[in-house]
Parts: C-alpha cells; sequence; structure tokens
C-alpha cells in the first residue's frame, strides 16, 4: 500500500508538470545547430594539431634525405607527384561560379507546379559545376575554401553542404583553375546546369559565372588515407 500510494503521488505530480507546458526531455534535448558547431570547432582543433605533425614529419624527413640516397630518391618522386595529387597551392587564371538558393519574401504563393525543394540548390547542382570543370580539363578544384582531391566527396543535408567534415550554407562558391573558355563551355554543355539555368528563370536560383585573370587555389590539407580501394574493370 505505501509503494502503491508513493507511485500515485509521482504520477500526479508529473501530471501537474507537464499540464503547465514544462518539458519532460529537457535534460536531453539538444540543439542540432550548437551540436555541429562544436563538432566544427573540434575539427578545426585537430586539423591543427594534424598541420603541426605534418610539419615535423617533412623536417625530419628532410633531415634524413639529406644523409640517405635512397630516402632523398624517394622524396623526388613524391614531389613530382603532390602537385597532380593537389597538395601544392596552385595559381592562375581561372572561373569562379556561385549557386545560391532563391530570394524570396516569407508568405508569397509559389508558382504553379513549383515546391519549396525547387527554391534551393542541391548536392547534384554542385557536383555538376565541378564535373563541368574537370570536363575542362581544370588545373585544381576549390569549393567554398577547400581544394578538392580524388578522394573528395560533396555531400548536402538539406540546404547546407558538406565538405571534409566542414558545414557550409549558400551561396555556394567553385573555383576553376584553367582555361576560361574551355571551363565556359563545359559549363553550357551540362545538361544538368541546363536545368539548373531554366529553374534560374524560373524561380530565381542563384548563378553567376566570373573570369578571373588570377586566383589561388590552395592545397589540400585533410587526411590522405584510403582505406579501401578497388581496380577499375
Amino acid at each position: 500500500m505505501p509503494l502503491a500510494l508513493a507511485v500515485a503521488g509521482l504520477l500526479a505530480a508529473t501530471s501537474a508538470t507537464t499540464a503547465r507546458g514544462t518539458d519532460l526531455r529537457a535534460e536531453r534535448h539538444t540543439d542540432l545547430t550548437d551540436l555541429i558547431r562544436d563538432r566544427q570547432r573540434q575539427l578545426q582543433a585537430q586539423e591543427g594539431v594534424v598541420t603541426r605533425l605534418r610539419e615535423d614529419v617533412d623536417r625530419l624527413t628532410a633531415e634524413r634525405g639529406a644523409d640517405d640516397a635512397q630516402v632523398a630518391a624517394a622524396q623526388r618522386r613524391a614531389a613530382s607527384l603532390s602537385g597532380p595529387a593537389g597538395l601544392t597551392a596552385l595559381t592562375g587564371p581561372g572561373v569562379i561560379v556561385t549557386l545560391d538558393d532563391a530570394k524570396r519574401e516569407p508568405g508569397t504563393e509559389l508558382p504553379p507546379g513549383v515546391t519549396a525543394d525547387d527554391l534551393v540548390v542541391h548536392q547534384q547542382d554542385v557536383q555538376a559545376v565541378i564535373n563541368a570543370m574537370w570536363a575542362a580539363d581544370a588545373d585544381a578544384v576549390q569549393v567554398m575554401d577547400q581544394r578538392l582531391v580524388a578522394t573528395s566527396a560533396v555531400r548536402c543535408v538539406g540546404n547546407t553542404l558538406i565538405l571534409h567534415g566542414r558545414v557550409y550554407s549558400p551561396p555556394y562558391r567553385v573555383i576553376g583553375l584553367g582555361d576560361e573558355a574551355a571551363i565556359r563551355r563545359a559549363l553550357t554543355a551540362s545538361p544538368r546546369l541546363g536545368t539548373y539555368r531554366q529553374w534560374v528563370d524560373t524561380v530565381g536560383l542563384g548563378y553567376r559565372v566570373r573570369a578571373r585573370a588570377s586566383l589561388t587555389v590552395p592545397a589540400y590539407g585533410g587526411p590522405l588515407g584510403i582505406r579501401l580501394a578497388r581496380t577499375a574493370p
């Protein structure tokens, strides 16, 4: 009987608390935005550690190479591959493509046949720009503030872009170093970007292409390890 009365009292107190609108899960509630920002701060801190360790490795390797002919030869081979691998910064002429969500006033009715999903930049739109630049034999491609390499993967979650563990919001900026005319032709020839440009005219998606005589794309500074690779057929 005492146990039953205690349980009944607990249930009554809980019911009264709920009736006042108290969040029963307040202690477990997590703000996703704060969580993402916290993870970004952790990532930036770890990137700083990785940078310092790489500097130590480069210094020790250089010291070893000065005394060992085999190490020196391996260093020369590695240096010849660092450019194509994206491990050295590049400067030259290129093209900047900017993609942005459509700007609409709150409460504005959408045109017939148009949904809210049509008003945002999607992963395939950013990827289409990247693919066009590679198709134009771009020397280097950069998305936002990061260099792309062979293992880079652009992902979109909602209206945010995730690249190498960092989260970005539109407008999205893609830089391609190379021949301006060739890049423009590749952008024009892309079927996906042709569809995107139609939505630019229909709903006001952002699309801007600018050429620059001199652009600098930084070296890739992320991890290089590949856990699984398979020979292409």
